[in-house]
Parts: structure tokens; sequence; C-alpha cells
């Protein structure tokens, strides 16, 4: 029997601890989406438009620059890429490509703003975690160019 995008969302380590009236919101308008490998599925520079909860393979967080793009970050089941789609007008900050076939549930982002401004309880839980999602790229982008100036991290 598939798994319901409740289900799916309910099994979600970054979904882990919220309440089954919190999840059931988030399920409500969620949907399940699914890339190639080597889809590009954030392009770097665009209007953030979606926050994704990873359910099956793993996407790349890469800085790109004009000739090259440099992995920052591999992110898997589990974990969410998007969070920038939380902010008005923001555009996204890194590259996110599939490495794999990768399947996800996609929640818009202005559902998601809208839904956390009606469920302040959520919502703040929600960007707490997102926070720490910023806070994991900050580091994992300091590590890299860290290790690209032959410092040992």
């Amino acid at each position: 029997m598939p798994l319901t995008i409740h289900s799916k969302l309910r099994e979600h380590s970054f979904a882990g601890g919220l309440t089954d009236a919190q999840v059931a919101s988030l399920a409500a308008i969620a949907t399940p989406v699914s890339f190639d490998e080597n889809q590009i599925i954030l392009a770097d520079r665009e209007q953030s438009s979606a926050f994704y909860f990873v359910v099956s393979g793993s996407v790349a967080i890469e800085l790109r620059a004009a000739l090259y793009a440099v992995c920052l970050q591999a992110v898997g089941p589990g974990q969410v890429f998007g969070w920038s789609a939380l902010l008005d007008r923001q555009d996204t900050l890194f590259q996110v490509r599939a490495r794999e076939e990768v399947t996800a549930l996609r929640i818009a982002g202005d559902e998601l703003k809208a839904l956390v401004r009606r469920d302040p309880v959520l919502g703040t839980e929600l960007l707490q975690r997102t926070l720490q999602v910023v806070a994991s790229r900050v580091r994992a982008t300091e590590e890299r160019f860290a290790e690209m100036c032959g410092v040992k991290v």
C-alpha cells in the first residue's frame, strides 16, 4: 500500500515531534514531486517558490559561478531544502541539483507562509527548524571554502 503524504511527513525527520494536526496542515498543502539525476531543481538567483522535504534520493546544494559549481552539502531523506521560499521576494542563494533520482514533498512558498501566519505555534516551530537548516548551510559553506584554501577542517 503506498504511503500517503501525511504518513510520509509523519516519518520525515524534519517533521519529527510535530503534532498530528500540524502534520495534517502541512500534508494538506504538500504535493509529491520527483526529479531525475542531474536535474536542476532550484537555480541560484531565481525567485524562491517552494520548500521541499526529501523523501528518497539526494540533492547537491551548490554554489555556482560562471564557469563552475561547488558542492557545499549533500541533502538526503529526512532533510529539507528551499528555505528561502519562506522569505518574501527572496532569490535562491544556492543551486540545487538532483544527485540521483529524487522524490520529495513540495510546498509552495506562498502557501507555507500563509500557514505559518495562521498557526503561529506551528510557524514558530518551523522557523526554528529552518534556522537550523540555514546554520548548517553556513557551516557547510565555511568548511568547503576552508578546504579549498588548504585549511584542515
